[in-house]
């Protein structure tokens, strides 16, 4: 049980990654001992380092250094394929491994309690950084991501990794899929989620090992990587951090990596990046993502080599095996363009496939003076996600006439080779001009209620209206889920002002998180008696979209109410096993 009280929320970093832009190593596997050759049933597993030696900044301002030692792990012969899951809030999460033998994919459970969370194999690295005279001044573990930004380790590996590029980070993520592709490296830098390290300036040995439990769990070698660390502090005055992406337009820095936009760095004009932002390259993910009140995004795609973007580019969207309409993971969804036209025929629903829109509980609750220092007001902020079960894509069409401030809104329907087969109204879009808006909204994709302990309504939120975007992984174990999402930003689902059409996805296995801080999303508690109620997150409240499923729309989410006016708290009970306010 968790008790909040604070005046701004914070958005939650995304796991930090380093990015293999060239990576020039010779893999070599130690031979395993007899024991390990018995237990290595799935692939060829080895932790490298992709450098001999690496330099490290201490920030003057914020001491502290970011162990990003450039270490990898890699697979051969077959991928590294995990999923972690739970059948619901209160069963524990499990892992599997996907293990590919004679052309055949078999499922080995793994060991009860190998993993808490989604977030990764917790104390997978095991660092220690000795000084020059041998004395040991760093010994920590580190979880890791097998989705941690990567590359090809050899010119024959596959151009593309099928598998996500991070880990979840929503706290009531159901399912998730880990891997490190065949011929591929992972990094095993744990990033933001991470905590810095003490360093003075001078040269260090850092020497990474791959736990012994993890060893043994997949026939891993020990054999230690090794390498040259030199600290050099610097001060964020001198301006000269490491370049990063210029935060340009309304929307600029929304993908992970990206520098945020002014006025959530927490430095003026002429400041370099803090040491969060500045520690990892801008592949990296390990900077904040701002999406404009929505949540988080994956982590920015990987650096890849000018050879592989062109082979890529030649090769389009299309890989051995697919089909059209097919978004199982196995390759990169091609991107859905908006129609220019408005639909002709008869509008019909056929039977094919559709969207199951779920909500999940609250989250990130916590009582705000609505990020505008309202005097005498106190509101209640949160965080929302919507996700879609599948086992088809949301998708839904806006079309403007000329001169009309709203667009009309239609949901298209496909069959099973991605051909539209059908549409129907469902209802509206709006233009947004408000600052950290300025995009188009869908209207009534969900509302959010506070209810009373007898579950009555007791406020509304005013938002009710959005810009769809792909930014969590809620569950990409379900039938039909796309593991690469196409528009995971604003700035590629939203549209412009003087947008003639627009179209919102919402993918399968992923959700939309819309954190509701500001006046007007947020509810006023100002007049609200202390007490037990429940925040209501609705999706399709108005029912105008067509799914599969209508009755999983709901999700409550406890909350105590305390305190006096203008120091009004609130206690949030664990929902089951999850124990996040």
């Amino acid at each position: 049980m968790t008790t909040t009280r604070t005046t701004r929320l914070r958005r939650p970093l995304l796991a930090g990654t380093t990015a293999v832009a060239a990576m020039a190593v010779t893999v070599g596997f130690m031979a395993a001992t007899p024991d390990q050759a018995k237990a290595a049933t799935g692939p060829k597993l080895s932790l490298i380092a992709a450098t001999g030696s690496v330099t490290l900044t201490s920030w003057k301002e914020d001491p502290g250094v970011y162990l990003d030692l450039g270490t990898y792990l890699t697979a051969e012969g077959t991928p590294l394929e995990l999923k972690a899951t739970r059948k619901s809030y209160k069963d524990p999460v499990t892992l599997t491994q996907t293990v590919f033998e004679g052309g055949k994919a078999r499922t080995k459970t793994l060991p009860k309690g190998t993993v808490k969370d989604f977030s990764g194999l917790p104390g997978f690295a095991e660092i220690t950084l000795t000084d020059r005279t041998g004395k040991v001044v760093v010994s920590k573990s580190e979880s890791f991501c097998p989705n941690n930004a990567s590359g090809r380790v050899r010119p024959d590996a596959p151009s593309t990794s099928k598998y996500p590029e991070s880990c979840p980070t929503n706290p009531f993520t159901l399912g998730s899929v880990w891997g490190v592709e065949k011929g591929w490296a992972a990094n095993t830098y744990a990033g933001s989620y991470t905590q810095s390290v003490k360093l003075a300036a001078g040269t260090y040995t850092a020497k990474v090992r791959v736990a012994k439990k993890y060893r043994d769990l997949f026939g891993i070698a020990d054999r230690p990587a090794t390498v040259k660390v030199t600290v050099q502090e610097r001060s964020w005055e001198e301006g000269a951090a490491p370049a990063r992406s210029a935060a340009g337009g309304e929307h600029a820095g929304h993908g992970a990596g990206h520098q945020a936009p002014a006025g959530h760095t927490g430095h003026g004009p002429g400041h370099a990046p803090t040491p969060a932002q500045a520690g990892a390259p801008e592949t990296s993910g390990a900077g904040p993502s701002y999406n404009v009140g929505h949540g988080p995004l994956k982590a920015a795609p990987p650096a890849l080599p000018w050879a592989t973007k062109k082979q890529q580019a030649a090769r389009a969207d299309v890989q051995a095996g697919d089909t059209a309409g097919q978004t199982d993971g196995s390759r990169q969804a091609p991107a859905l363009a908006p129609q220019t036209k408005r639909p002709t025929g008869n509008p019909s629903v056929p039977n094919v496939p559709k969207p199951d829109l779920r909500s999940l509980p609250a989250y990130g609750i916590t009582i705000s003076d609505g990020a505008q220092d309202i005097p005498g007001k106190d509101y209640l902020a949160f965080s929302a996600n919507v996700w879609n079960a599948g086992p088809a894509q949301l998708v839904v069409d806006g079309f403007r006439s000329p001169g009309k401030a709203k667009m009309d809104a239609y949901q298209y329907f496909y069959d099973a080779r991605g051909k539209q087969v059908g549409y129907t109204p469902t209802g509206t879009m709006e233009w947004d001009p408000r600052p950290g808006h300025v995009h188009w909204h869908f209207t009534d994709f969900a509302s959010y209620r506070l209810l009373k302990a007898d579950k009555k309504e007791a406020v509304r939120s005013g938002k009710e209206a959005f810009c769809l975007a792909n930014t969590d992984a809620v569950d990409y174990t379900v039938k039909n889920a796309n593991w690469h999402p196409y528009n995971t930003d604003l700035s590629t689902a939203c549209g412009q002002e003087n947008s003639i059409s627009v179209r919102e996805v919402l993918d399968v296995g992923s959700g939309d998180t819309y954190t509701q801080d500001l006046p007007g999303q947020s509810f006023d508690i100002t007049d609200v008696p202390n007490g037990t109620y429940y925040i209501q997150v609705l999706a399709n409240p108005a029912k105008r979209l067509k799914e599969t499923n209508l009755d999983n729309n709901s999700a409550l989410r406890k909350v105590v109410l305390g305190g006096t006016p203008g120091r009004r708290t609130v206690t949030v009970p664990a929902h089951d096993l999850v124990n996040a306010n």
